[in-house]
């Protein structure tokens, strides 16, 4: 193989590496747990929703609580995900992020005062992690195929 050819290889082969990583986070200022949270009630009340907003709230070692409003079938309504308090000791990452010190994936969710049951719970997270994973693979073809057309 000649250098030329490596080379645009190697080039290829970067640009499409530098695209992954970029495209990795859709929101990187936006928290997991939130996200996760507004990818759950999504599932649950429908794509179609609207989001018109979130607020956490911090219940000291207790909970934390991610609140998410949004509007379905012409009517505002909100969701609550509480995630347990999950870290041994207090760090200075969680001074500079408090949500950080909880875990990932909430123990109750609330929708439009309707509590979910364990195993809707564990269907919801699934249907929210699996709907991030799609979009992932969505955005990294794109990366892809913009790296290829350059």
């Amino acid at each position: 193989m000649n250098d030329h050819r490596r080379f645009a290889i190697v080039s290829v082969l970067s640009l499409v590496v530098a695209s992954l990583i970029a495209t990795g986070c859709s929101n990187p200022r936006e928290d997991v747990r939130v996200t996760l949270c507004k990818d759950i009630v999504l599932t649950q009340v429908g794509a179609s929703a609207s989001l018109n907003g979130t607020n956490t709230e911090i219940k000291g070692y207790e909970y934390a609580a991610v609140r998410v409003r949004f509007s379905s079938q012409g009517r505002d309504a909100q969701a609550v995900c509480y995630y347990n308090h999950d870290a041994v000791e207090d760090t200075a990452l969680e001074l500079s992020d408090p949500l950080a010190a909880y875990s990932t994936s909430p123990f109750e969710v609330v929708v439009d005062g309707q509590r979910l049951s364990k195993p809707g719970l564990a269907e919801a997270v699934k249907q929210a992690i699996l709907k991030q994973g799609r979009q992932f693979a969505d955005r990294a073809k794109q990366g892809i195929d913009n790296a290829i057309q350059r």
